[in-house]
């Protein structure tokens, strides 16, 4: 039986970096697989210009599969580059298949695990953002650690960050102090399961004190709007230590900047091709 075409999901971003970063996992991916990995987003990452991405306009998942279904593919395996079990793979992606199937006849999409599956999990992205914020631990012997996400409606997507940040915690010296936050959360108190935004915390904290530094654990995987240079993250941490002068707030490094992640894909990829051949 041969296999899917297999693709690299990520929910796109129109930050030329973003997709950058998708590729260059999606090169790695394939490197240590040995298989074809396609880059391609759910959305957005076709509005960036050609020539923001080295000539080569970014897919989103409708207008790649549409390509490959009228070459006759109709086998493919999507391995998600998303932690949890996000509405984008839950709604949006069987949407467009239901769509895409009336329109082009039928096909299959197996969907891989995402990087971290409840209710097994996966402890290796604990040890990635151990690994991210040791450095900046290492240089002061007291200092704040906070986790922040991007913060979903979903329980289930918060759950999967508060399972990591226990797991984060457990790793951490015991005087080191730990909080979480997200980037975005819907008002009203049916939300508070969600987490208080990174400004409130990064106030809270500040009000404490300014002694103790503070360092930012980011359970991102790509630069985009909220991550990496330009983004929400750096705005809001300039606008903290403005209002606090002296308060020191360090950023971690990225998760799809640790190798850790290509072994994670690894596995999702054999395991889904495995789930795949027998569907």
């Amino acid at each position: 039986m041969d296999n899917p075409l297999i693709l690299l999901l990520d929910n796109g971003s129109v930050e030329p970096e973003s997709t950058r970063n998708l590729r260059r996992l999606a090169r790695e991916l394939g490197l240590a697989s040995g298989h074809t990995i396609h880059p391609v987003s759910l959305q957005h990452a076709d509005r960036i210009a050609a020539e923001a991405l080295d000539g080569r306009t970014a897919r989103t998942l409708q207008t790649f599969l549409g390509e490959q279904l009228r070459l006759g593919v109709r086998d493919f395996l999507a391995i998600p580059l998303f932690f949890g079990p996000s509405r984008a793979l839950s709604a949006f992606v069987p949407d467009l298949l239901v769509s895409l199937q009336s329109a082009q006849g039928p096909f299959k999409l197996h969907l891989a695990d995402p990087l971290y599956p409840l209710p097994e999990g996966e402890s290796r992205l604990a040890r990635i953002l151990r690994d991210q914020i040791d450095p900046l631990i290492s240089q002061s012997p007291k200092t704040r650690v906070v986790l922040v996400d991007h913060g979903s409606p979903q329980p289930a997507v918060t759950e999967v960050r508060l399972r990591i940040a226990e797991e984060l915690h457990a790793m951490l010296p015991s005087g080191v102090a730990f909080h979480q936050a997200v980037m975005e959360r819907r008002k009203g108190k049916e939300y508070d399961f969600n987490g208080e935004l990174l400004e409130q915390v990064l106030e809270n904290e500040a009000q404490q004190g300014i002694d103790i530094p503070i360092i930012l654990s980011l359970l991102f995987i790509s630069p985009g709007r909220h991550a990496g240079e330009g983004g929400d993250i750096v705005t809001i941490c300039s606008d903290a230590q403005r209002r606090h002068p002296g308060l020191k707030i360090h950023i971690s490094q990225l998760v799809g900047e640790h190798p850790y992640l290509i072994e994670i894909l690894c596995d999702r990829l054999y395991k889904g091709l495995s789930a795949a051949q027998e569907a």
